[in-house]
């Protein structure tokens, strides 16, 4: 496994709408393998979409399971969702959302409260299921980069921009 480079915002290649995967062969299984790694060492990160590391496919892969801002009641741990679609929602919040693609700023953020998904797993296998707060928050974000936008382009007004904070 290695550790894939991760596009900044202004890239433009960030804004490149992905495609639909029909392939689940063994280079899309690497391809998996890399992203969760890719996910999993950086820092505080709970999501993660192909796009990001210049692979435009509809893939995200998600796992809130050991973020402190996760709701008990609902995480699925961890989530690779190809192809993914939201079928449903309900609820508005708006939340603070930070990127990978954006490390120096975090903003809040107008997003569904539930969602429904439909999607395919790994190995090409249909799932749908719901889930709500932090979450679905997270899974719509990295929608998001599947069809070309980043959170900046959510915020609920320029003045709810922050520069990140420096964690020592």
């Amino acid at each position: 496994m290695r550790k894939l480079n991760i596009l900044k915002y202004p890239d433009e290649r960030l804004k490149k709408p992905s495609v639909e995967v029909h392939d689940f062969g063994k280079m899309f299984s690497l391809f998996l393998e890399d992203l969760i790694y890719t996910m999993k060492s950086s820092p505080n990160c709970v999501g993660i979409a192909a796009p990001q590391v210049n692979v435009h496919k509809r893939v995200v892969v998600v796992d809130v399971s050991q973020s402190n801002h996760r709701e008990k009641k609902c995480s699925h741990g961890l989530l690779i969702l190809v192809n993914p679609v939201i079928v449903q929602r309900d609820g508005e919040l708006i939340v603070r959302e930070g990127c990978l693609s954006v490390p120096d700023y975090t903003g809040n953020v107008e997003r569904y409260y539930w969602i429904k998904v439909q999607a395919m797993d790994p190995k090409g296998r249909y799932v749908e299921f719901d889930t709500e707060g932090f979450e679905a928050v997270v899974i719509q974000h990295e929608i998001d980069h599947l069809d070309g936008k980043v959170f900046l382009e959510r915020l609920v007004s320029p003045k709810e921009l922050f520069k990140r904070k420096v964690y020592k």
